[in-house]
């Protein structure tokens, strides 16, 4: 299977957020879009762990990210209700999108042996072309290296 790769222009898609809305990627042109793939809300042990460690170190960077001309959302396979718990029960800021067919995951992160989407970010830009991949996650860190590639685009 080939992943996308920076300078790829980001396919649309259509997903189901946590709000019940439902999110095209083409409805975000002329602005920067972040997509946040991982793997599920709850696992057991680590990778939940790692889920909300990612998930505080974005929230603490989401006003700049905002102030920064961009949307972001996360996605992972969870249901629409998985997401909309997991949003409330920690406060995030942002849009969870479900895709539980795996469709969008897949095209984007690619799926692990579990069938889960890959931990990765993707950054889009104004024009609906992917100019920043990360692949290998440091989750302590994340929020400001999105800051960083955003701050980086012309």
């Amino acid at each position: 299977m080939i992943l996308m790769q920076e300078e790829d222009v980001a396919p649309d898609f259509e997903l189901q957020a946590n709000d019940d809305s439902v999110v095209k990627l083409v409805y975000h042109r002329g602005k920067n879009v972040v997509l946040c793939f991982y793997p599920k809300n709850h696992l057991f042990a680590c990778p939940s762990k790692k889920v909300f460690k990612m998930a505080q170190t974005i929230v603490s960077a989401y006003p700049e990210i905002v102030a920064l001309n961009t949307v972001l959302f996360a996605i992972s396979v969870d249901t629409v209700e998985d997401q909309k718990k997991f949003v409330e029960e920690y406060s995030i800021p942002y849009l969870h999108l479900s895709d539980p067919k795996k469709v969008v995951c897949k095209a984007y992160a690619g799926l692990n042996l579990a069938g889960l989407a890959k931990r990765s970010t993707f950054i889009i830009n104004k024009e609906g072309k992917i100019t920043k991949i990360f692949r290998n996650i440091d989750v302590e860190s994340h929020g400001k290296e999105i800051i960083e590639a955003l701050k980086s685009l012309k």
